[in-house]
């Protein structure tokens, strides 16, 4: 069977949870600077996330060992390699390099957001806790909620499948993220500028980098990992369903504290 019609078949399965995500009311419940703020508290945690099926892909699809060697999946390699460099060294509203995480944090301190539960599990992490302790002890204090979606993310990658993790990656990534709630939060930041723009910032930067290349370019990654593997194509679709049904109830725990 040609992948094309695969991938057809595949969107087709997927398109509904999509399409719920997508006009999940989480977005139109965001009226004022509070809820943007509550948001943002949340969603933090699924930017940190995203870095950890990036930098699985980044491991398994390029050398990263100091005796390098070429890999084989030239495409994939680049994809990753862009992404990874798009995502960790962006620069800010100053022109200054910054990661998309960084990006994101100084976004919600302008906008007033509480930073500290996100900075003390990345502080964990930095003092060398390993992530699976953070997880199942919850020795950074987070939410709840915030670590159930990146549970839910560190259970595919655990099961090592590169192939998964790219549908993961692909299919339930930040693109989840629609032109409406872009278009509220530019609506509240002609109301509160000094509080908003690097909100507004980050979202701009992350659809000129998503859109265009880098999508296409994922699409053909999942190609090149499955090519005519018909277990491999319905764990892609699985796995895609599992992250977007993951991503669902992230949603839903934000709205219910909105």
């Amino acid at each position: 069977m040609n992948t094309d019609f695969r991938l057809i078949s595949l969107n087709r399965h997927i398109d509904p949870l999509r399409k719920e995500i997508l006009n999940h009311p989480l977005y139109s419940s965001m009226i004022s600077l509070m809820e943007v703020r509550i948001f943002m508290e949340h969603h933090i945690y699924a930017v940190w996330d995203f870095m950890s099926l990036l930098k699985t892909l980044q491991r398994n699809l390029t050398s990263t060992d100091s005796a390098w060697t070429p890999t084989k999946d030239r495409a994939s390699r680049k994809l990753i390699n862009e992404i990874v460099c798009a995502e960790e060294s962006d620069v800010d509203l100053n022109g200054k390099p910054a990661s998309h995480y960084e990006l994101y944090l100084d976004a919600m301190r302008q906008a007033g957001a509480e930073t500290r539960p996100i900075i003390k599990f990345v502080q964990k992490l930095e003092e060398g806790f390993k992530q699976r302790e953070i997880l199942r002890f919850n020795i950074s204090e987070a939410d709840e909620d915030c670590l159930n979606f990146i549970r839910s993310t560190q259970k595919i990658i655990n099961r090592g499948k590169t192939h998964e993790i790219a549908a993961a990656f692909t299919f339930g990534r930040e693109d989840l993220i629609p032109d409406m709630f872009t278009s509220l939060v530019k609506k509240l930041y002609k109301e509160h500028p000094s509080e908003l723009s690097a909100f507004v910032y980050y979202l701009d930067r992350h659809i000129e980098l998503d859109g265009d290349e880098h999508g296409p370019m994922a699409l053909k990654m999942i190609h090149n990992l499955c090519k005519n593997d018909d277990q491999k194509w319905q764990e892609v679709e699985d796995v895609s369903i599992e992250a977007l049904n993951a991503r669902l109830t992230f949603w839903d725990s934000i709205h219910r504290k909105l």
